[in-house]
């Protein structure tokens, strides 16, 4: 299911963030006052636009001066939301004219590359639009006049801010049920796996290759727990596609993977991890989600321990080091009863959720244990680091450069990282957001983040530095690193 559109209300302290916020859910739930900073933290609820749901993010007024009370708290909340909101409302003031801080916004705002609309406050009707003019100087395109408290142009606001976003062509049913894809090439038992556990001739097994060719959805409860199993047919080699039918196989199984939330990798004890098995690993890392690996027809081996096995293929691909494995016979039953307690803990691991607070934490012992190395002159600095995204976990780590965390400090901190978080089974991403200095640029600019996903995140911050200027700007695109 995708996740759900959000939309961002970001502003200079004192425009009317909040009574906009209130007045789009339709609720009082933020805090509205004549006072500046009020808001602190970031609001999160759901809101509607003509029975289209999404979530409305409120946050604090962004000012430049960080000697005013949480101001880089509230800033950082700001940022944060900038990052995961998919558009994004500008709020000014209509009677106090373009500012210097409305400007400082705007220019972070351009550099998110999002789709940004100015909501110009305080325009109570019709007669008062001439107010609108001076602010087309911010550089935003799309510009309209709005009253948070009278209501006025709130829906053309919202489909102004809309109209760059694609909805969702096809609307799914919520269902609460965990789905599980089967998953691993041809012949490995994976219906066979699927027909013990029901306890019936549910999917058809035979010894021929690619007999399942259809992804199959199948509803069962355990333990109070609802799942969906999803038998997928073998994914072969592109070479070894030899009919249409099975590249549209190939085609389904990409997309159980896709719709899953727990991947079961099986594998033929007797072969081990193929190329192929790598290769639908990787897909299945690629796409973020929890794995247990499942290795079948283990009644067939002889002469083999588990823990050899096991440790030969831990050597082999490192990049499964993280998931859960496990031996099993579906044709004798063995050990079938241990594949469900593995899946509801990746699952439970892939949903959970790191304060900003701990992981501060995290990094400054990180940091003491072992200091990164000196690089041409330059030492790696790193400032704070959030988890913007769940399911699967995605973190953000805010640094000076990029090009200073060398592979060897990457592995030692996703060691550390597993360490004491676990994360048992689920892929983790790493974003590294370096600071882009320019020194034409005015001195007092706030910086922006580009887009990622969204969590909650703990307000209790401290960031390593004071000066303004030297917070990491994100206006520059650096390129993504998957630590993993």
């Amino acid at each position: 299911m995708k996740p759900m559109i959000k939309l961002a209300i970001v502003g200079r302290p004192n425009v009317g963030k909040s009574a906009l916020f209130n007045r789009i859910c339709k609720k009082k739930i933020a805090i509205v006052d004549e006072a500046e900073g009020i808001t602190r933290d970031r609001l999160y609820t759901e809101a509607d636009f003509f029975g289209r749901p999404f979530q409305l993010i409120d946050t604090g007024g962004m000012h430049p001066d960080l000697n005013i009370p949480f101001q880089v708290e509230i800033r950082r909340q700001a940022e944060i939301a900038i990052e995961e909101a998919d558009a994004i409302i500008m709020v000014v003031d209509a009677h106090c004219g373009v500012t210097m801080l409305d400007d400082i916004v705007a220019k972070i705002l351009h550099k998110t590359k999002k789709p940004v609309v100015l909501a110009v406050n305080k325009i109570d009707n019709h007669e008062m639009m001439e107010l609108v003019s001076p602010f087309y100087t911010l550089g935003i395109k799309r510009v309209i006049g709005v009253s948070a408290i009278q209501g006025f142009q709130i829906a053309e606001i919202l489909e102004a801010a809309f109209a760059p976003i694609e909805w969702p062509t096809e609307v799914e049913v919520t269902s609460s049920a965990m789905k599980v894809a089967i998953i691993g090439r041809p012949n490995v038992g994976k219906s066979t796996i699927v027909n013990k556990i029901l306890e019936e001739d549910r999917c058809v097994v035979s010894p021929i290759a690619g007999t399942t060719r259809d992804s199959i959805d199948i509803d069962i409860e355990h333990e109070g727990t609802k799942m969906t199993l999803i038998d997928t047919a073998g994914i072969r080699r592109k070479r070894a596609e030899h009919e249409v039918v099975d590249k549209f196989a190939a085609i389904r199984t990409a997309r159980a993977i896709e719709r899953a939330d727990v991947c079961v990798l099986v594998m033929d004890s007797m072969y081990g991890l193929t190329t192929q098995e790598k290769r639908i690993a990787d897909e299945i890392e690629s796409q973020g989600k929890a794995c247990v690996l499942v290795f079948n027809k283990w009644d067939l081996a002889h002469g083999f321990r588990m823990e050899h096995c096991l440790k030969s293929i831990r050597i082999e691909a490192s990049f499964l080091n993280y998931c859960p494995a496990i031996f099993i016979s579906a044709k004798e039953n063995r050990n079938l009863d241990q594949i469900f307690p593995l899946i509801k803990e990746v699952y439970e691991q892939r949903g959970q959720r790191v304060t900003t607070g701990q992981l501060n934490k995290f990094i400054e012992k990180v940091l003491q244990k072992y200091h990164p190395p000196m690089i041409q002159g330059k030492r790696l600095r790193i400032y704070y680091m959030a988890q913007v995204a769940v399911h699967p976990p995605r973190f953000v780590v805010f640094l000076n450069f990029p090009e200073l965390m060398i592979e060897s400090y990457k592995k030692y901190m996703i060691n550390q990282f597993r360490e004491q978080y676990s994360f048992k089974g689920v892929p983790i991403v790493f974003e590294l957001r370096g600071k882009h200095q320019q020194e034409h640029e005015h001195p007092t600019e706030v910086s922006g983040f580009q887009r990622r996903p969204k969590v909650e995140v703990d307000t209790n911050l401290d960031v390593d530095g004071k000066d303004f200027d030297e917070l990491p700007d994100l206006q520059e695109e650096v390129d993504s690193s998957y630590f993993n």
